[in-house]
């Protein structure tokens, strides 16, 4: 997870963007993992992994489509709502063509998350996919839950808002994800590394996120292109 990072995401973070070119970023996001997110989820927990997997997996399937842990909201819609905020319509985020790199990291996704071997499949969608560069401070200093008044702030000093124009009215997809995640990444490396220590599976999964990466990579390398950006 040290390598989760993409040269280009300075420009998606800052000011320098047009709302055009973020809406392809938005566009390639919704369509690549954002909406479908409960559907991966939901197809590891149907490979039958043991009770208390199922149990860490079940709460977040249930979180990611009903928001039932925070703000009874499902996720992908309060990711419509942002972009309603930033002036987007409905329809553009619907039959979005994905980018040819885009397309190969997508069918990626589906692919390991109906995997039989369920370790596999939960590595790359809530090790990689759900994970951040940071995971390592995470998981060593772990967030401890926030106040209100600190999701507030969080929320205020959103890029978006700041360098955009949004709405923090409109930003509650932010709240929700401050609302559940503490210890959130630790459940998912102790859903995973006890039940690696076997060397052949071991392997299986460093080769699982080592391709999800790269996949990764060249998917944001797509969309960084499509938005006009060059690496410097």
């Amino acid at each position: 997870m040290d390598r989760k990072h993409h040269w280009a995401w300075p420009s998606f973070s800052g000011n320098t963007l047009t709302k055009d070119q973020l809406k392809i970023h938005f566009q390639q996001e919704y369509a690549v993992y954002v909406r479908d997110f409960p559907v991966f989820l939901a197809r590891i927990h149907g490979q039958n992994p043991p009770s208390d997997v199922r149990g860490m997996l079940a709460r977040n399937i249930y979180e990611e489509d009903t928001g039932g842990l925070s703000l009874s909201r499902s996720h992908p819609e309060l990711f419509n709502e942002m972009m309603r905020g930033l002036g987007y319509h409905a329809k553009e985020f619907q039959d979005i063509q994905l980018l040819p790199a885009s397309r190969r990291y997508r069918n990626w996704l589906d692919r390991v998350s109906a995997n039989r071997d369920w370790v596999i499949g939960a590595a790359a969608l809530t090790i990689f996919v759900e994970g951040s560069i940071n995971d390592r401070r995470e998981i060593h200093e772990p967030s401890k839950p926030k106040t209100q008044s600190e999701i507030e702030d969080i929320v205020r000093q959103h890029p978006l808002v700041r360098y955009h124009g949004l709405s923090p009215d409109c930003l509650d997809l932010v709240r929700a994800h401050q609302l559940v995640e503490a210890g959130h990444r630790q459940d998912a490396y102790a859903m995973i590394l006890p039940l690696t220590r076997e060397p052949k599976r071991q392997e299986a999964v460093l080769a699982c996120l080592k391709k999800t990466l790269h996949l990764w990579l060249r998917y944001r390398d797509g969309v960084a292109h499509a938005c006009g950006l060059k690496k410097r």
